[in-house]
């Protein structure tokens, strides 16, 4: 049985991770991230980090058990689209966290890698072995890893060049501000909300995305952006902060008003995101490589319902 504290009179009030910081070996921070994985149950439910606490109530806390110090082998498919001595590049599904962190101590791509590679580069650690760049959980597309050290530092140096080639495909409600063009703005922590980011800042990394729109459809536009930097969030950050975010996206997207449109973004679940190019120098040969994949089936089945209704209306 997990640990139980009843707030008493002076609990009352108090936020659930303030309660619990005061009564474990455990930070705020620590605790906010372990009441969203639903390792706190108040009265025997899951709850949000801002509830605060009433009393009499009872709050159940078991702790996460911690990460492993280094990333597992695990026999998860993988869609391999190239593969040598050197790297791999694969097609990674939307839902699939690529590195193990707090709340994903396994099943992620890395542990998939490993099992299917045996060993990969060491520079990214024990938990990011591999792992060159990233893709969020919900993006789907192409990445590539590293085998050996010496590829991976000559991937990570064409990535901090922004010589490498990256395309992405996205789904947005509204309308980008013109047909094409370029966002090249400061990017940072948003101020309030401290899990999303913001190009709405006057200091930060530099972001830099060229867009072009594909496709208009009513209520929304295919929109094609190839990245100069890789800030984490850009695509989204620079597409909802121009009036243009991505369908479902959870965190930078509201719900739409157009019922039709929240009928689509609810079917698919997750931000319309896809990492569709991806061109690298080969780190031992003098070659170009570039791979792309298709949209996959969810962002497809959306388009062609958005199609299917602009028909209807002609």
């Amino acid at each position: 049985m997990p640990p139980t504290f009843t707030v008493a009179k002076g609990g009352v009030g108090q936020r659930v991770d303030v309660f619990l910081a005061a009564r474990t070996q455990t930070s705020r921070s620590q605790l906010r991230r372990h009441v969203e994985s639903g390792a706190v149950l108040v009265n025997g439910e899951r709850i949000k980090p801002k509830r605060t606490l009433r009393l009499g109530e009872t709050v159940a806390y078991e702790p996460p058990p911690p990460a492993p110090d280094e990333a597992i082998a695990q026999d998860i498919p993988l869609e391999i689209l190239y593969e040598d001595a050197e790297l791999i590049v694969v097609n990674k599904p939307a839902g699939l966290v690529v590195h193990p962190a707090a709340g994903h101590p396994d099943g992620t791509l890395v542990n998939a890698l490993l099992a299917h590679c045996g060993a990969l580069s060491s520079v990214g650690g024990r938990q990011r072995p591999g792992i060159v760049h990233r893709l969020d959980k919900d993006t789907s597309g192409v990445m590539v890893a590293s085998k050996t050290d010496r590829a991976h530092l000559h991937l990570a140096d064409q990535f901090s060049a922004h010589t490498a080639e990256r395309v992405y495909v996205a789904i947005t409600v509204g309308t980008p501000p013109a047909q094409s063009g370029t966002f090249d703005t400061f990017h940072g922590r948003h101020p309030v909300h401290r899990k999303k980011f913001t190009s709405r800042t006057d200091r930060g990394r530099r972001a830099v995305t060229h867009y072009e729109v594909r496709e208009r459809l009513t209520g929304l536009c295919v929109v094609e952006a190839r990245l100069d930097t890789g800030r984490t969030h850009q695509v989204r950050v620079h597409l909802a902060d121009h009036k243009a975010p991505i369908l479902a996206d959870p965190v930078y997207a509201r719900t739409p008003r157009d019922e039709r449109l929240r009928g689509l973004a609810r079917d698919l679940g997750r931000q319309a995101l896809h990492a569709a190019v991806l061109g690298l120098d080969h780190p031992t040969r003098n070659e170009r490589l570039v791979w792309r994949t298709p949209l996959p089936s969810d962002m497809a089945t959306v388009l062609s319902k958005a199609r299917d209704y602009d028909k209807s209306r002609r």
